[in-house]
């Protein structure tokens, strides 16, 4: 898909939302600001779930009550570890709580297990930290969680060996680090793709069960009016402004900028290698762990897939970025699109 080609900065692009998930496939936090690096958002995904017999990183894809675990940061600034990572898990007697170091000393990770091969997808290998405690009378980390998922686990860290972006069609010599995300530092979404979603399953709902075109297992009474959060599609930067849906489509390079100040700096500057193609997470009800047998997959299957060619076969929702530098993204800020995706990429 083809853009304009000159710089789009009418100043109605703006960022709305900033959501952080600090451990894979658990419940993310909506933020006022943070601070990025070009491995992502601060703190988003440095933390995930492992089994603890296979060393295979666990996804809310096949385990969806991942997705009850509630996370959240205290920041800490007269800490040596700058704070913790608070986790709560539910469980029948009420949610159970413990804290592990946010950014832990080097004295403290000589004193943690290091997995030197832990596994994502059966494709990515990466090493990483069995966490422990931040308090030595805390309960511990796999304890609790071993207990609500029901199986042995442990909640790791990414380790110390870089971990390399896979290349795009369009970047087939990308350089680009990441920890624990699927594939790319961040992902990009607009408020009116998501409305164009809400629409088409609105749409969805209103066909009748004998009727060409029905969407099978949808449950046509609640998706009649219930929509479908942004949380959902587990972006970290949403946008509104660009006027249409799927304008993130389109770019390739977009610039953040807070207030007047529109000077193009690196730094400032995200990288948008690819469309974000989709799997079967975003059916998963957060509040709830259920995964929904038709919304929102089956419904973006009609009308996004084909939309990145490298995945053609897969629906698209949201772009894959890279950021340039380090730096701080506000909710109100204003984003300029400075480059546009080529034919074919």
């Amino acid at each position: 898909m083809e853009g304009p080609t000159d710089c789009f900065d009418n100043g109605q692009v703006t960022v709305t939302k900033i959501l952080v998930h600090p451990i894979k496939s658990c419940r993310g936090t909506s933020v006022q600001e943070s601070r990025y690096t070009p491995q992502g958002l601060e703190n988003d995904r440095k933390w995930a779930i492992m089994d603890a017999n296979k060393n295979v990183i666990l996804t809310a894809r096949e385990v969806p009550q991942l997705v009850m675990i509630h996370p959240r940061i205290q920041y800490d600034a007269s800490s040596p570890t700058k704070g913790q990572l608070v986790i709560s898990v539910p469980s029948e007697m009420g949610p159970v709580s413990f804290s592990v170091p946010l950014e832990p000393t080097s004295d403290i990770l000589a004193s943690w297990p290091i997995i030197e091969e832990c596994s994502l997808f059966g494709v990515y290998r990466m090493d990483a930290y069995i966490c422990r405690s931040a308090s030595p009378s805390g309960p511990s980390p796999s304890d609790v969680l071993s207990e609500f998922l029901g199986k042995d686990v442990h909640l790791i860290m990414k380790g110390p060996t870089p971990r390399m972006c896979p290349p795009t069609l369009a970047f087939p010599d990308l350089k680009a680090k990441f920890v624990f995300q699927d594939g790319y530092p961040l992902l990009v979404a607009s408020e009116e793709s998501l409305d164009a979603v809400a629409s088409a399953i609105c749409q969805a709902a209103q066909i009748a069960p004998d009727q060409p075109g029905r969407i099978g297992g949808m449950n046509r009474e609640r998706w009649s009016d219930e929509k479908v959060p942004i949380e959902r599609f587990r972006p970290n930067i949403v946008v509104k402004g660009a006027g249409v849906p799927f304008a993130e489509d389109t770019w390739q390079r977009i610039t953040i900028h807070a207030g007047a100040n529109r000077d193009v700096d690196e730094s400032r500057t995200i990288t948008l290698v690819s469309r974000c193609a989709r799997c079967l997470l975003p059916n998963v009800d957060p509040s709830t762990g259920i995964r929904d047998a038709a919304v929102p997959y089956k419904v973006i299957m009609k009308f996004r897939t084909g939309v990145d060619p490298s995945n053609a076969n897969k629906p698209c929702f949201g772009s894959n970025g890279v950021p340039g530098g380090n730096g701080v993204v506000r909710v109100g800020d204003h984003i300029a699109i400075r480059g546009w995706v080529q034919p074919g990429h």
